[in-house]
């Protein structure tokens, strides 16, 4: 266990490389390659937040507690509830308390430590942190990576950019949301374009930010209610669109003018899951609300609809002609993604936060207890694996090769063979 005696730390230092580790080395700038988007986990749920890893050789079997497939266990300074982005050979998350909010790196092979920086010097920043559930807190969003920064956005309103090496390259504050929960969209990023939903009880808000320096691109308003959903993309007719959902609207919007292309009424109450997207078909959900098959064009219609299973915070996920969704009460289902028939359900003993993912031909889910379910993606409903995490688990698993990283409600987490 070399390794994970060499990650095991407590109170990291906040300076930009950590004393005693080599800096982070420098290198040209990337130019934006979606196969690199593939290769890595930029963003939440992954390439363009579809839920569908393209890594092999995923462990299925793991225990935190007996350290079988432990690679490494590292201490988190900050709490948060947002799922690790990862670019080649490093591991970034954020996490943020009263006194600070911060963005960290580790080595995503041994679990050091290589850097974390305090966010500061924003104008606009509130001088206070503003009030937030226990169950949201201030750093619920997941951070998004593109080779060149990572990009971070806390529940003060704050956006930040760094390096890979650490140094900060720009911030700006959006205006602190006025949200009951504490703000959770996470971020997207795809060419030179940072993508933010920022739906607050003030209105509804879509709009690109510059990677290179923070400057809008644009920003839209829209007529619809309070999120938490996180924006997905998708190509269409050789373009690509911003879906989101929210109350009322499942819509899609143009990547490269924010202007509307279509939306359909579907959605209401306190939107939290973010869409899936599968074979030209969108599929959004809603607790309270209902779970719709959406073709995204304009015109757009529903192809079916279903209310048996319904998310709360979930985000669902569709894959080769099969959707998956979860609920907080601990069911997983999976339908004909054409038809909309039920395929099979399973009921677990305890809910689900944590969003599906699915990697090769499993699917994924970490329900709020800590327990990782592995199920066979297809239409059989077969339990491949249930390993235990022995802490709670909010965030998604992301994978590399090999690897699966799980960052649980004290500490990240890394198994493999």
């Amino acid at each position: 266990m070399e390794d994970q005696r060499l990650a095991e730390q407590t109170d990291p230092p906040q300076e930009r490389n950590v004393s005693g580790t080599a800096p982070v080395a420098a290198s040209a700038p990337v130019a934006f390659n979606p196969d690199s988007f593939k290769k890595n986990q930029a963003n939440f749920r992954g390439f363009m937040g579809h839920g569908v890893s393209y890594h092999t050789n995923i462990p299925e079997q793991w225990n935190a507690a007996t350290g079988e497939q432990l690679r490494w266990k590292v201490a988190t300074s900050k709490h948060g509830f947002n799922t690790p982005v990862i670019w080649g050979d490093q591991i970034f998350l954020s996490g943020a308390d009263e006194e600070a909010r911060i963005v960290a790196c580790y080595n995503r092979h041994t679990g050091q430590l290589l850097w974390e920086k305090s966010v500061t010097g924003i104008p606009g920043s509130p001088a206070s942190m503003p009030r937030v559930t226990d169950d949201t807190g201030l750093a619920a969003p997941t951070l998004a990576v593109d080779g060149n920064r990572v990009y971070a956005i806390f529940a003060t309103g704050d956006v930040v950019a760094f390096d890979l090496q650490g140094t900060q390259v720009w911030g700006r504050n959006l205006g602190v949301p006025q949200n009951h929960y504490g703000h959770a969209s996470s971020l997207m990023v795809w060419e030179n374009k940072l993508i933010i939903q920022y739906d607050t009880n003030a209105g509804g808000r879509l709009l690109t930010l510059n990677t290179s320096d923070g400057e809008t691109i644009w920003d839209v308003q829209r007529p619809v209610h309070i999120s938490w959903s996180s924006p997905v993309l998708i190509e269409v007719d050789g373009k690509i669109q911003v879906v989101t959902t929210s109350d009322p609207y499942v819509m899609g919007n143009d990547l490269e003018t924010g202007a509307e292309v279509w939306k359909v009424e579907a959605m209401m109450g306190e939107v939290g899951p973010s869409v899936a997207y599968d074979q030209g078909l969108v599929y959004a959900t809603n607790e309270y609300a209902r779970l719709v098959a959406v073709e995204p064009r304009p015109g757009a219609e529903f192809v079916w609809e279903d209310d048996e299973y319904l998310s709360e915070a979930s985000s669902p996920v569709a894959h080769n002609g099969l959707f998956y969704t979860a609920t907080s009460y601990g069911v997983l289902a999976c339908y004909d993604s054409k038809t909309g028939e039920k395929q099979w359900e399973l009921e677990f003993n305890d809910g689900f936060y944590s969003s599906p993912m699915i990697a090769e031909g499993k699917l994924y889910i970490i329900d709020m207890d800590g327990v990782c379910h592995i199920v066979k993606a297809d239409r059989s409903g077969t339990i491949i694996a249930e390993p235990e995490l022995g802490e709670g688990g909010y965030a998604l698993p992301v994978f590399a090769d090999g690897r699966i990283y799980i960052r649980g409600e004290m500490n990240l987490y890394c198994f493999g063979k």
